[in-house]
């Protein structure tokens, strides 16, 4: 039996992830999807993404589909975290950071205004 290398794809850059999580969440209809540049600001992630859905069945739903879309492009490492109730999904796509909310949970967490370009960074 002739041996056979396995491919690795290469991951994809940070800007298609961003493309196709905006993308993702415009089509799904998603509200009020902000896209921070964090780049510099921290080690975890170039840009966050933040985005509300209408109802927890609606948050889970854009995890849902935006997991399916990071897995057709060929993310490595996404991990999720809080997605048994769906008020706040946090998506670690690599270098982005995708955080889904129910509407009255974003309002009260404020990531925009923890991570704007305004907060102070001491």
């Amino acid at each position: 039996m002739p041996l056979v290398k396995a491919s690795h794809a290469k991951e994809p850059s940070v800007g298609t992830l961003v493309a196709a999580v905006r993308e993702t969440l415009d089509e799904y209809q998603a509200n009020d999807i902000v896209c921070l540049d964090i780049a510099g600001r921290t080690a975890f992630a170039d840009f966050m993404v933040i985005a509300s859905g209408r109802s927890r069945m609606h948050v889970g739903a854009l995890r849902d589909h935006l997991l399916r879309r990071l897995k057709e492009l060929g993310a490595g490492r996404v991990q999720v975290e809080g997605g048994t109730r769906c008020d706040w999904v946090l998506i670690d796509g690599g270098g982005v950071w995708v955080n889904l909310f129910h509407p009255e949970i974003r309002e009260f967490y404020n990531l925009e205004k923890l991570w704007s370009s305004e907060a102070p960074t001491d």
